[in-house]
């Protein structure tokens, strides 16, 4: 299981995670025993564009203008999928993000680069997350054809969701996205391969996506599981009204 295999991690994410967990060591000691036992972190190559974008269809505003951070769940979702080479053929996997917490709302594999598969990726953050219609949710996606389609859409509008579309058309335009693709890539696809198949790709997918919103302890929210940021920030809004 993830939770068990460090060699996702650097030296600095394994001291953290030994310190959370009340181990008292010093960081030169983990660097030290990591070089002992030859383990080193995963490494992320130069990420792929895998969207085609469609000149012709017009595009919505970009109303996060690179500025990838929410003040509370449900504010922003980033969509974006990318490709895993396997002996079968390339498999696409789309994931759907929550930016306050950088947590994993949405995803889904396919055999084919098709505007459904990206689509069930959206079925299934709407369905877990239920967004209500008027609270200003923005899905923000590169250019891409799948995610400019009339049914991805249409399905927006239907959900309440404001859709937002990368004016530059380049990885920074959907930087947090990119992001998660290109960790996915180094921590489950470079290091576990060669692929047999869809199915094998998408059982680690799952695997990883459950350890990644449950246990993996990302720095920008404060070194902590997405799971656990939210959750969090549920709680204070309780204790609120209770100080007031």
């Amino acid at each position: 299981m993830f939770e068990e295999n460090w060699r996702v991690y650097g030296v600095r994410k394994i001291w953290r995670q030994l310190s959370r967990e009340g181990f008292d060591i010093a960081r030169c000691t983990v660097a030290r025993l990591m070089k002992g036992m030859g383990i080193q972190g995963a490494i992320r190559g130069k990420p792929h564009r895998t969207t085609i974008p469609d000149k012709k269809v017009p595009c919505p505003l970009d109303k996060v203008n690179r500025q990838f951070q929410a003040s509370a769940p449900n504010r922003l979702w980033v969509s974006d999928f990318t490709y895993v080479a396997t002996w079968k053929g390339f498999v696409y996997v789309a994931f759907v993000i929550d930016a306050y917490a950088r947590r994993i709302v949405g995803w889904r594999v396919s055999t084919s680069a098709h505007a459904g598969f990206v689509l069930d990726a959206l079925e299934q953050a709407v369905h877990e997350r239920r967004p209500a219609k008027g609270m200003d949710l923005i899905h923000h996606s590169d250019r891409g054809s799948q995610y400019l389609s009339i049914k991805y859409t249409d399905r927006l509008a239907e959900a309440g969701i404001e859709p937002s579309v990368g004016s530059v058309g380049d990885s920074y335009d959907n930087a947090l996205a990119e992001t998660i693709n290109g960790l996915f890539k180094a921590e489950v696809i470079h290091r576990r391969g060669p692929w047999r198949g869809c199915d094998a790709v998408e059982y680690a997918t799952l695997e990883w996506v459950d350890w990644f919103n449950n246990r993996r302890l990302p720095e920008p929210i404060g070194n902590i599981p997405p799971a656990e940021a939210e959750a969090n920030f549920y709680a204070a809004l309780e204790t609120e009204p209770m100080a007031a």
